[in-house]
């Protein structure tokens, strides 16, 4: 069982960057692949990257390369999302998401959630 807490949405401009944290429970997060999954009024909940249980191994979503960055520190059994470059059309709330499998980019393998965090990108 593993219980996820994010942190650090808000609102910014475009432009600026914002870093979101993602705090776990649980003595077996090393073990867990971890990812950010982001919902935007009216769509569906996309994946945006995630990370393999030992940090070694990551994927992005094509909308993020080059401007987010998924890290995650077992010692503290935090995840976290750095994101620059920020745009409007990121504006969201943004999920982080376990998995006992490994590395995946299906949503259906991602078995704890946490409760999500908005992060606004005014124009």
């Amino acid at each position: 069982q593993v219980q996820l807490v994010e942190s650090g949405g808000g609102l910014v401009q475009a432009g600026d960057s914002l870093r979101l944290s993602c705090a776990a429970s649980g003595r077996t997060f090393s073990s867990y692949t971890m990812a950010w999954f982001r919902r935007a009024p009216g769509k569906e909940r996309d994946i945006v990257a995630a990370i393999s249980w030992n940090g070694y191994s990551t994927n992005y979503a094509d909308f993020v390369k080059g401007r987010f960055t998924i890290s995650r520190d077992n010692g503290n059994n935090t995840v976290y999302l750095q994101m620059n470059s920020l745009k409007p059309e990121d504006t969201a709330v943004y999920y982080c998401a376990a998995s006992a499998r490994g590395l995946t980019w299906s949503r259906s393998a991602y078995d704890y959630w946490g409760q999500g965090t908005q992060v606004t990108v005014s124009s």
